[in-house]
């Protein structure tokens, strides 16, 4: 792979050349007030696109990082969690609460399609004792988005806390933490955010600091109560060294968000969700998600008969230098899927359907040249 290697993936995702610029900044000291001033600057623009008063924490890591941190700073040997698993993050949520000693009360989900609430409403009653709901906003695994808001407005009558994994669509959907009532949010740096893999970011409401204040959390380097304290501190710091470089990505990547706004860059992906979902049908393709629970971030889309993956993933990449996604656990092989979060756009989809379709037809698929582009054309003239 090369510099000219499009990434049509669900993250990493191309990362602005403003952001790549702002890395190359001399590294300071992490202790000194200037990178303090600095992570303060940060974390403030980090609340304002997860859209809370609450304060917010950048973890050097990945967004499973960010995931490990929500668990082991709540749950306790025993405790009862629920854990809304419809795809592989959301199992990876279930596996954090076996890991630190919880007891998982799954609520299975076929892959591919979102969670009911009301099945949530009755799970939560049954267990009126459960610490926790754990709940993957947007499962890139199988391009499917959950109904987040309708689940928050059910645990408002609740104790139980209610933690999303927001890592591939804040910043490209709509995820409003205080008023969808999420008491830990989180989320990663390298999708919609478009920077580079290795930052993570976590919020903190108030009924789940209460919670996190009893427990003696067995994790050191991911303890909320010394992030906070070190936050706390004016000019605020991290308990152990900060990857200098990735917060100056991270403030120019937020920047970029904030810039754009955040109503018309959540407009701006579900333009590009909508595209590459009628470019697909156009091409005879099936999509692989529920109609209507379609991840608005990116596309899974069933393998068609007759090609395999290592032909058109292979072809795609080798080829045309387009780097598709392949299908997860037991869809290896039978889906591929395309991002559209970040950065991408018109331009983008416009390549990669040109040579999805050159692809296809190199291997016998017949269709009006030209139809997936096409498709795209009339979605964004419609919301140009």
């Amino acid at each position: 792979m090369d510099d000219t290697t499009l990434l049509m993936i669900p993250g990493p995702t191309t990362v602005p050349k403003r952001v790549l610029d702002a890395m190359s900044q001399p590294i300071i000291n992490h202790r000194g007030a200037e990178y303090g001033e600095f992570l303060g600057e940060t974390t403030a623009m980090m609340s304002e696109v997860f859209q809370t008063d609450n304060d917010s924490y950048l973890l050097t890591g990945s967004g499973t990082s960010a995931m490990e941190t929500a668990v082991a700073n709540i749950v306790e040997k025993g405790d009862k969690v629920i854990n809304i698993v419809s795809g592989k993050f959301g199992e990876r949520l279930q596996q954090l609460t076996e890991v630190f000693g919880g007891e998982s009360i799954e609520i299975t989900v076929p892959w591919g399609q979102a969670v009911d609430p009301a099945e949530v409403k009755r799970v939560v009653e049954e267990n009126d004792d459960a610490k926790a709901v754990t709940l993957v906003h947007n499962e890139s695994s199988t391009a499917v988005v959950n109904p987040i808001k309708e689940v928050g407005d059910i645990m408002k009558d609740y104790d139980t806390l209610f933690v999303v994994d927001t890592v591939s669509s804040l910043a490209g959907d709509t995820v409003k933490v205080d008023d969808f009532g999420l008491d830990i949010c989180l989320t990663g740096s390298q999708k919609c955010i478009a920077a580079p893999p290795g930052m993570a970011a976590i919020t903190i409401g108030d009924d789940a600091w209460n919670v996190i204040d009893n427990v003696d959390s067995p994790t050191y380097y991911l303890n909320l109560k010394k992030m906070k304290k070190s936050g706390d501190k004016v000019p605020p710091q991290t308990p152990y060294t900060p990857n200098v470089s990735m917060t100056y990505a991270m403030n120019e990547a937020l920047s970029m968000v904030l810039e754009e706004g955040l109503d018309a860059r959540i407009k701006r992906h579900h333009t590009g969700a909508e595209a590459t979902r009628q470019a697909a049908k156009a091409l005879g393709l099936e999509l692989f998600a529920r109609e209507g629970d379609y991840s608005n971030t990116l596309t899974a889309i069933k393998m068609p008969e007759g090609v395999t993956d290592d032909q058109l993933r292979g072809t795609m990449r080798n080829k045309y230098n387009i780097e598709l996604a392949g299908g997860q656990d037991h869809l290896k092989g039978n889906i591929f899927r395309i991002g559209h979060m970040g950065i991408t756009g018109l331009p983008e989809l416009a390549a990669t359907f040109t040579c999805l379709e050159m692809t296809l037809k190199e291997f016998g698929f017949d269709f009006d040249a030209g139809a997936g582009v096409a498709a795209l054309e009339d979605v964004y003239l419609k919301n140009a």
